[in-house]
């Protein structure tokens, strides 16, 4: 079943991207929820059209997000967490955490925008997590997960 979605579905797509789903998916989940709409001809049509106007904005929300991006790269961020016997730590570290940080930067990001290897992690140790800025533009954040001072 190929429908355009309205907007932003986790693991499928973005707002106003054409995508092939099951159809159980699709009219069970999707159309009900208000979340996508079927690919007919003219819906098709309405859509190259919008996509057509949106092309001029979306240039600059590109350049604003490869500016973040470079911020981020910049950025260096540890994050202390209590650990227990060698490097495993007491909880785990998530894209909260992250977001968390990176708050502590001056970079405010939404933690649903980043993804944190695994989901979450349990070890000290140096990672990347990827930020979703723009669906052309993803960033990858460095971290390291120090030990907590006793």
């Amino acid at each position: 079943m190929e429908l355009i979605l309205k907007k932003d579905v986790e693991n499928l797509g973005f707002a106003d991207d054409m995508v092939e789903v099951k159809n159980g998916y699709g009219r069970n989940f999707l159309i009900p929820g208000g979340l996508a709409v079927l690919a007919t001809p003219s819906a098709k049509k309405v859509l190259a059209e919008t996509l057509k106007q949106r092309s001029f904005k979306e240039k600059k929300e590109i350049e604003d997000a490869e500016k973040v991006a470079k911020k981020i790269a910049a950025v260096e961020i540890k994050i202390t967490a209590k650990v227990g016997s060698g490097d495993k730590l007491f909880g785990s570290i998530s894209n909260a955490d992250v977001s968390e940080a990176l708050a502590k930067e001056n970079i405010e990001i939404e933690k649903k925008f980043i993804t944190v290897p695994g989901g979450t992690i349990k070890r000290l140790g140096q990672y990347e997590a990827s930020v979703r800025l723009h669906r052309a533009v993803i960033a990858t954040v460095p971290f390291e997960i120090i030990a907590q001072a006793k």
